[in-house]
């Protein structure tokens, strides 16, 4: 320290040492604007204050961009996608005054502009297809993404974003869409390794959500507490797990989701099924007396069950895990075939039949019962073994004379997920398939889609009751299960997902039948009749219907709507648990050492919850999204100034702690804040201000003294000039070139990949990546599929994030390698001669003619004569050679790709379309054809 900052410090002190705390825990509160000598130059709010610092730093700012820079300019940072020649030339033929805004507004209601700055938040949330570590399984996420797009395109209130995607299942009423936006918590990375346990993993899963939720939504770096209190800012241990409270207690789920035509379908197919519900009842009047009639008669026809309590014999592999209930539930690892024992010692003594039960659950993929990709199961042999407790004998396999199921499934083939490598025909039907002694077949609940997600169940009566003592008797029941597939990394096993098993000394061989209720009918059947809701009285007659013979047809015709209904798709989102779940505080963050519990709340540093708030996930929500709240807005309109300049007014814009850097405009960030919340939390609004700006719109040329006074440009002296994201380098080629498919959301796609990128030892197992070979291959780059193990090359080349953690400040490099992607990479070559053929086609009759459309469809600016006079030397030079015949031109290819002869340009030769091939090679490979200048 200097003798000066000695003497402050020390006159500080005398003071009282007063400390206001950090700026950034402080409410952000509107400051005037700063005014400013040249008055002329402000085009909105945002110049008072750049211009103000650059006056007090004796700078001016620099002169507009020309028009064409600036509408590439604009293009690129909107919707990420260069303007065509005609799109330029309309802006440029506009006399308007505001031809510029109505370019701005024109973009902003582009579909593509939710894909550009979705990608943003997607990068975020680690937005991945795959699952990550060791088998890094496939995942359907894809209806997040283009959540994501959507609200951007839509303008969704940035405040009502945030409820949305932390607890929009919590909302009144909810949307499939609000319910999918929790997959902003379930980006997490899951681990399905051999004897994992589930609950590590999922406190790792946790610990990711709280740091994206730090990075992202509160710009904290929370995640330094997990362990101990945050050494820098405010922030104790404590605090973290109280905020951690807040949402650890839900269930992990993959719910089905629909597309929007497949929801149309759904709601068309549920409409038609309630009108022939509703003839029925018209034409029965009596319907009420006699489906009550019905109930009565079934109400106690069923034996004593008695749970039986299970130890499982086998390795931690796949592991099973005690329910409150007596079941079980299969979690972790999920071998593809197997045969797990259970044992059990029960008092009970002269068993007769064993019940076993499928039970559905949250945590199962499309909420089960069983933990195949469609949540389903099979069974594939029942066998139970049974000894007198406390006798010093051998198990005896008993035999079963009979089995009974609630629903016998009609034999089906199994699907090609689950082949195994054999010529074997494996089926899956009733229940009886599961005795049979055939291993080829198995016990199936699949009742199509819309119904194949429910509760199962199936009584095993014994031939003779089951050797017992006085002291009861020890069974070992082994559930065979081999109708999985090969590979355990792809979603190959066909394993059951929950289940509970239950045991019965009734000697009527009449009453030893499964009992034919569905579950959920037989609960509804427990609530006194004059306290039904309505939907559980309609849940009641759809079933009771199909009991009765003379409702024959109108059966026939619901069961022929049932088999229109759409598969749909999943998506992983939360699902709040009942029962709750405490939190503790973890000594060093391990969970191994639980401390003492703690209830939900938040840091005293930040702004307070509501008196009397109830302590869930929707409360947390609203809690960051408070105008109070000191960092939200402060965070989320940072990163947006940071797309748009390069480096945030907060250049570490995940940390707006007392570590990270101090705001180069702290006035404008406050002001942009309040802007941002007082304008209804509007996306939009906070683009076009920005983009209306003078600051915006300076030219990027910079002078010598200016780059060595402030080479990152913190003042905004000018404009910003830097390389444009990975996914755009490509979306750039595809679009100047004419192959871009400009669908918006779907699937993810897999567009040409190295094939050893997904073999072993490249990856830990065959991944099934299958090159796209149609329209799909020219999507968007935030389309591209994303496996965390194995990312994208070309867009890792570009330092595209690969989705580990949350990402809200992406690197930037300049390599070697980048340039030889986009001069060699599959991708980059089709687009150079596809380029090549549209050139030809549609870029006039001469070479001139050519070059420069060429190169306006590359960089939408015209070449200067010296450009000019390169571009023509390199594409005579290229004519010679392939006259010369240094490469037959009939067969330009890429890679194995087929001979592309047949589809010469019209009027073009192959010499000539060689030669213009590569001209657009080297326009696609140009520095400023990447960068946003």
């Amino acid at each position: 320290l200097t003798a000066r900052q000695i003497a402050l410090l020390k006159g500080w002190v005398v003071q009282g040492a007063s400390f206001e705390g950090h700026w950034a825990f402080k409410s952000p509160v509107r400051p005037p604007l700063p005014k400013v000598k040249d008055e002329k130059w402000v085009r909105t709010p945002i110049d008072h204050f750049v211009l103000a610092r650059l006056e007090a730093e004796g700078l001016k700012p620099a002169p507009e961009a020309d028009k064409v820079t600036l509408l590439r300019r604009l293009y690129l940072d909107l919707i990420g996608l260069p303007p065509t020649p005609q799109e330029v030339d309309d802006y440029l033929n506009d006399p308007s005054a505001d031809a510029y805004d109505k370019q701005v507004e024109k973009l902003l209601a582009s579909p593509h502009y939710g894909e550009r700055w979705g990608r943003h938040w997607l990068d975020a949330a680690r937005y991945a297809d795959s699952d990550g570590f060791e088998k890094d399984k496939s995942r359907q996420m894809s209806f997040y993404r283009d959540y994501v797009i959507n609200a951007f395109n839509k303008d969704l209130p940035y405040n009502q974003f945030i409820i949305e995607q932390l607890a929009g299942d919590l909302l009144p009423n909810a949307t499939q869409a609000q319910i999918v936006a929790t997959g902003f918590l379930r980006n997490s990375m899951v681990n399905e390794e051999g004897g994992v346990d589930p609950e590590q993993f999922r406190m790792d899963a946790m610990f990711d959500r709280m740091d994206a939720i730090g990075k992202s939504i509160l710009g904290l770096t929370i995640q330094c507490a997990q362990c101990h209190s945050h050494k820098y800012d405010p922030l104790t241990q404590e605090e973290y797990y109280r905020m951690f409270a807040f949402i650890n207690n839900d269930n992990e789920a993959q719910r089905v989701v629909y597309t929007p035509d497949e929801q149309m379908k759904v709601a068309e197919l549920t409409r038609k099924m309630r009108e022939v519900e509703g003839e029925l009842r018209g034409r029965i009047p009596d319907w009420r007396e006699r489906m009550n009639r019905w109930e009565d008669q079934v109400r106690n026809d069923q034996p004593e069950w008695n749970v039986l309590p299970l130890e499982y014999m086998g390795e931690n592999d796949q592991r099973y895990l005690p329910q409150k209930d007596g079941s079980y539930l299969a979690q972790g690892y999920a071998p593809t075939k197997l045969s797990p024992r259970f044992k059990s010692e029960t008092k009970l003594s002269g068993i007769t039949a064993i019940r076993l039960e499928y039970l559905t659950d949250p945590n199962l993929p499309c909420g089960g019962p069983g933990r195949s990709f469609m949540g389903t199961c099979a069974l594939s042999e029942f066998r139970v073994e049974a000894k007198p407790e406390k006798k010093d004998v051998k198990s005896e396999k008993l035999k079963i004379k009979e089995a009974t199921a609630d629903y016998d499934q009609a034999e089906h083939v199994l699907e090609p997920n689950f082949y195994d490598k054999t010529n074997n025909r494996r089926v899956t039907g009733p229940v009886t398939y599961a005795i049979d002694g055939d291993d080829k077949t198995a016990w199936g609940i699949d009742s199509g889609p819309g119904r194949r997600n429910q509760a199962r169940k199936a009584v095993f009566r014994l031939e003779k009751p089951a050797p017992s003592s006085e002291e009861g008797t020890v069974l070992t029941i082994t559930l065979v299960q081999n109708h999985g597939g090969w590979n355990s990394d792809d979603h190959m096993n066909n394993n059951l997902g929950r289940f509970r098993l239950s045991a019965t000394t009734c000697a009527d061989p009449a009453k030893l039948k499964a009992d034919p209720l569905p579950k959920r009918v037989r609960d509804i059947l427990a609530v006194p009749r004059d306290r039904r809701t309505l939907s559980q009285v309609a849940e009641v007659f759809a079933y009771w219907r199909t009991t009765v013979p003379e409702f024959k047809d109108a059966n026939d015709r619901i069961e022929a709507l049932w088999r229109q209904w759409p598969v749909g798709s999943t998506s992983l989102t939360l699902v709040t648990r009942t029962g709750g779940r405490d939190t503790h505080m973890l000594t060093r963050g391990d969970w191994l050492k639980p401390n003492r519990s703690v209830t939900p709340g938040v840091p005293a540093f930040l702004n307070p919850l509501p008196a009397n708030a109830p302590p869930t996930r929707l409360t947390f929500a609203k809690w960051m999204v408070d105008p109070k709240a000191p960092t939200t807005a402060r965070a989320f309109v940072n990163r947006i100034w940071q797309a748009y300049f390069g480096t945030g007014i907060v250049a570490t814009s995940e940390d707006f702690g007392i570590q990270g850097e101090a705001p180069s405009h702290p006035q404008l960030l406050d002001w942009l804040a309040c802007e941002f919340m007082d304008n209804g939390w509007s996306i939009k609004h906070m683009h076009r201000l920005i983009v209306s700006s003078a600051a915006y719109r300076q030219s990027s040329k910079v002078t010598p003294e200016l780059y060595t006074r402030d080479p990152y440009n913190r003042l905004l002296a000018r404009g910003s000039r830097f390389r444009v994201e990975g996914e755009i380098v490509r979306d750039i080629a595809l679009a100047a070139s004419g192959l871009l498919n400009p669908k918006v959301g779907g699937r993810s796609v897999m567009p040409p990949a190295p094939a050893f990128l997904f073999q072993p030892p490249a990856s830990y197992a065959p991944f099934p990546w299958v090159d796209e070979t149609g329209p799909e291959k020219y999507r968007r780059a935030i389309y591209t599929f994303r496996r965390r193990s194995t990312p994208y090359p070309v867009l890792q080349t570009f330092d595209v994030p690969n989705a580990d953690q949350s990402c809200v400040r992406r690197s930037r490099s300049n390599s070697p390698l980048q340039a030889l992607a986009s001069l060699n990479e599959s991708i980059f070559v089709e687009c150079a001669r596809s380029l090549a053929k549209v050139t030809l086609e549609q870029g006039g009759q001469t070479d001139d003619q050519r070059l420069v459309y060429a190169f306006r469809r590359v960089m939408a600016r015209t070449p200067n004569d010296a450009e000019m006079k390169v571009l023509r030397g390199l594409l005579d030079q290229q004519r010679k050679r392939f006259a010369d015949g240094y490469l037959n031109p009939n067969e330009l290819t890429v890679e194995n790709d087929k001979p592309r002869a047949a589809e010469l340009p019209k009027g073009a030769s192959p010499t000539q379309w060689a030669a213009y091939t590569v001209v657009s090679r080297v326009l696609l490979n140009l520095d400023e054809t990447i960068t946003k200048e």
